[in-house]
């Protein structure tokens, strides 16, 4: 039976045993079909010295298509930890963290763990073979493994803002998803991608300035969920070129400014069935959808399911 190396331990060098382990955090996010989530946080011992780790496991061991997944892990270390993190303690706020008794150094690990449900609309149908990542995430690739990853500086960005962000709640929701598909094109990079982490084709990505507008489109589109946009209101919005903008985007996060837009709200729509108990017309007007046929007809394309299927 395949069976991956516990992360923990390999950022440890050596078996950690439960005692040891002292939880300052910890949060668990599943809903069927959708992308599951672990942020477990634990107290550094002062006798710890660990690794920064990332792995990818790919799991096809099982004949039944449920039991398998595609999973991201990930390890790190030197963070700090604030037992006021949800309320923000006035030391916190100034910066006085070398005087604050509420910080104490962690050791986070966190988890993402997707279905070939949630990642079959990844891909597109096509007549050529797939690339390899691609086989990954169509779940067409045939022997299970795990593999160690470099962390890249633009993986580190995406994790530091998972623990350290403002959202609760549907905002947190929507966040974490969005960031859990860029650390997947990042890993799938990371396999098979030999030149340098940060290069870009088009060129006009290598001003950083640039890069900026792309991200802030992003934040853009994540904040009008519920309020469709067009890409020429978001090129005006950032300020840049709409071929430029739909080039950079597709550059830097490996998905279309529709498909990525569209992607983001099913999975909300999810969330709200699902973890909110909203009705399918509640859904569909706090998206936008002129009409509850509109709604459930993309629900479905990108779920595989009818709303009131997933409600049941």
């Amino acid at each position: 039976m395949f069976q991956p190396p516990d992360i923990l331990s390999l950022s440890l060098r050596r078996q950690v045993l439960q005692e040891e382990l002292h939880v300052l955090q910890s949060k668990k996010f599943e809903i069927p079909g959708s992308i599951q989530y672990a942020i477990h946080r634990y107290k550094k011992n002062p006798g710890w010295h660990a690794d920064e780790v990332a792995m990818l496991v790919y799991h096809v061991s099982s004949p039944e298509p449920e039991k398998r997944y595609l999973e991201l892990r990930y390890c790190l270390s030197g963070n700090i930890y604030c037992n006021k993190y949800d309320t923000e303690c006035h030391f916190c706020k100034y910066g006085a963290s070398a005087r604050c008794e509420e910080k104490t150094e962690s050791v986070d690990f966190i988890r993402f763990r997707f279905s070939p449900t949630h990642t079959s609309h990844l891909v597109r149908a096509r007549k050529s073979h797939y690339t390899f990542q691609e086989e990954i995430i169509q779940f067409k690739h045939r022997s299970a493994f795990s593999k160690i990853l470099p962390l890249c500086g633009r993986t580190r960005q995406v994790l530091e803002n998972i623990l350290h962000h403002n959202y609760s709640d549907t905002f947190e929701n929507i966040y974490i998803n969005a960031q859990a598909h860029l650390l997947l094109l990042y890993c799938l990079d990371c396999m098979v991608d030999e030149k340098s982490a940060e290069g870009f084709s088009c060129k006009f990505l290598a001003n950083e300035a640039d890069r900026e507008k792309i991200l802030k489109a992003r934040e853009i589109l994540l904040q009008h969920i519920g309020e469709p946009i067009t890409i020429k209101e978001l090129s005006r919005k950032v300020a840049m070129n709409e071929c430029y903008l739909k080039k950079g985007f597709k550059e830097m996060f490996g998905t279309t400014i529709f498909d990525f837009y569209q992607s983001q709200r099913m999975e909300h729509a999810r969330y709200l069935l699902y973890e909110k108990g909203l009705s399918v017309t509640e859904v569909s007007v706090l998206l936008g959808y002129s009409s509850i046929s509109h709604f459930s007809t993309a629900f479905k394309k990108h779920t595989g399911l009818r709303p009131c299927e997933l409600i049941r």
